[in-house]
């Protein structure tokens, strides 16, 4: 998605190109130009900026889980007996409610889970496909292990490699520290995958780089999912 912003200017003086406009007309518009810049200084020096800035500077929004998608995630919570991330916002067209088309919802005996949603379609010019998994692994921090498949000097071979790689950046929001990848295993190949640590538990978040969107986009979609989740806690212990 691409957002244009176009900030507009003014003048204050210009020329009159009329030759018969009148002494009294000209001295009326100087008059009025110099009574805008009078106007537009006046508050320069009567207020403090430092305060005003302070006054005007946006309080942080205290995002909850949207009520269409908490209950799929509540139940998610209570199932796995662990807190879990509800993502607030998912970039455009997906939709964060657990159980509809364009979802996926994935739970193993050891309570790790995979939450997916997805959407594809085909334009004239390309296929598109959006993708965001959002994973946690109660009770465990190590990240997890996949079983690769390369074939040396003819023999097909199958040796275990992390399921998150490639270590790009650490970023934080707010007290949260993730970890960024880039070369990542099953659900989350050719995702840029975000992970972090709870209370002893790992959470992730992941996004196909894929057109619609480009991977600066992908970046930016998943910083701003991360600035949006909101932690559930089960209903029940």
């Amino acid at each position: 998605m691409r957002f244009r912003v176009r900030f507009r200017g003014f003048a204050v003086l210009g020329k009159l190109h009329d030759i018969g406009v009148s002494k009294r007309i000209s001295t009326l518009a100087a008059a009025a130009a110099l009574a805008l810049l009078a106007i537009a200084f006046s508050g320069c020096g009567a207020h403090d900026p430092v305060s005003k800035a302070s006054a005007d500077a946006p309080k942080p929004v205290a995002h909850v889980c949207p009520a269409a998608w908490r209950a799929g995630w509540q139940k998610l919570a209570d199932q796995v007996r662990a807190p879990v991330y509800c993502p607030t916002w998912l970039p455009q067209p997906l939709t964060g409610k657990i159980g509809i088309l364009g979802s996926g919802r994935y739970v193993e005996p050891d309570r790790s889970y995979l939450i997916a949603f997805f959407w594809l379609e085909n334009t004239p010019t390309q296929a598109e496909e959006v993708h965001v998994n959002l994973r946690g692994y109660p009770g465990r921090t190590k990240i997890p292990t996949c079983e690769d498949t390369v074939t040396v000097k003819g023999k097909i071979l199958h040796p275990k490699i992390p399921c998150f790689d490639d270590v790009r950046a650490h970023k934080r929001f707010g007290k949260t520290r993730v970890t960024m990848y880039t070369a990542n295993q099953g659900a989350d190949q050719w995702h840029v995958l975000y992970a972090w640590r709870r209370n002893g538990s790992l959470y992730t978040v992941s996004e196909h780089i894929a057109p619609p969107y480009t991977y600066r986009q992908v970046v930016a979609n998943l910083d701003r999912m991360m600035r949006r989740l909101v932690l559930l806690q089960p209903s029940k212990v």
